[in-house]
């Protein structure tokens, strides 16, 4: 399937397939032969209620690749990367079922989040293991966006 484009060309925003059966839909997400896949450290799930918004987080070191199976859910990625091409660039991804594909984002991109159902589902398949000391935060009214 062919990418998507974005406003910061270092995102990968690739289409999914998803295989309608009369018991129950099957959800492709992610091959070791996809663009965005780039080794595997861990996969998992989180849930994002109503109109919360987590973020802002940079990874210096994992890859992301966020799906969304339930809900839908608005990702804002900042790219504040001196050597870019897009630096002080946003862009806006609206993943859900209605728009299925999977948002490859590599190191030193900001990420924030929100959930716009009743009941959203991310999952996340990362290249590495969840490590406390290779993620920055910052509060959401330090980069202006929300």
């Amino acid at each position: 399937m062919d990418e998507l484009e974005t406003k910061i060309p270092d995102l990968i925003l690739t289409p999914l397939k998803v295989i309608e059966l009369e018991d129950g839909n099957v959800l492709h997400a992610l091959k070791k032969s996809d663009k965005g896949f780039f080794g595997f450290g861990e996969v998992y799930f989180s849930k994002i209620n109503y109109n919360a918004i987590k973020g802002w987080k940079r990874h210096r070191l994992m890859t992301l690749n966020f799906v969304v199976p339930l809900g839908k859910i608005k990702f804002v990625v900042y790219d504040d990367r001196e050597d870019s091409s897009s630096q002080g660039q946003f862009s806006q991804i609206i993943l859900s079922i209605d728009n299925y594909c999977r948002l490859t984002i590599p190191p030193m991109l900001w990420v924030a989040f929100e959930g716009m159902d009743e009941s959203n589902m991310l999952l996340n398949f990362a290249n590495i293991e969840h490590d406390q000391n290779e993620v920055d935060r910052l509060e959401l009214n330090k980069i202006s966006f929300f």
